[in-house]
């Protein structure tokens, strides 16, 4: 049988500009308790080179980092189940109240989406003409599981170079 997986609780600064939407935490990162804890995933090495500063390893510290930029992190999925890390096994997936959360934080301008199962989720649950003033984009996923539109490194940087526009 397969358990049911909880997602994290939001990462939340004071005053979020952007919120960062994953779509659910892959098994390394759940049993880390730690956003994007597989090593392998690109989105920390891809945060600090935007800002540009030296890598850090503490996840504590990376917290207080991604925060001091003005970035929440959450996923698109509270609850659901899965066998692996594989979004494409995800089944019964229950949203996370993002509608909720985009209304307490107005500060927020921008959803980046963390891959395409996180921007599918957040279409089908959050129609973006329901949002005031909030842009919603669909930025290359940061896993380390190839995908169909894999982009390098340096393209997935580019790519998610646009969130500076918002900070």
């Amino acid at each position: 049988m397969v358990e049911k997986l909880i997602s994290f609780p939001p990462v939340l600064p004071g005053n979020p500009k952007v919120l960062i939407l994953g779509s659910m935490p892959g098994g390394m990162s759940l049993a880390k308790n730690e956003y994007y804890g597989n090593p392998r995933n690109h989105f920390w090495p891809i945060m600090f080179h935007l800002f540009k500063v030296q890598p850090i390893e503490d996840y504590e510290n990376k917290i207080r980092f991604i925060k001091s930029h003005g970035i929440a992190l959450w996923d698109t999925i509270g609850s659901c189940y899965r066998k692996g890390s594989l979004d494409a096994s995800i089944r019964e997936e229950e949203p996370n109240d993002i509608a909720g959360l985009l209304h307490e934080f107005p500060s927020i301008q921008l959803v980046a989406c963390n891959g395409t199962k996180s921007y599918q989720t957040f279409k089908r649950h959050f129609p973006t003409e329901n949002l005031d003033s909030v842009d919603v984009v669909k930025m290359p996923s940061t896993s380390p599981i190839p995908g169909r539109y894999t982009k390098t490194f340096e393209g997935k940087v580019e790519a998610w170079g646009k969130i500076l526009d918002y900070i």
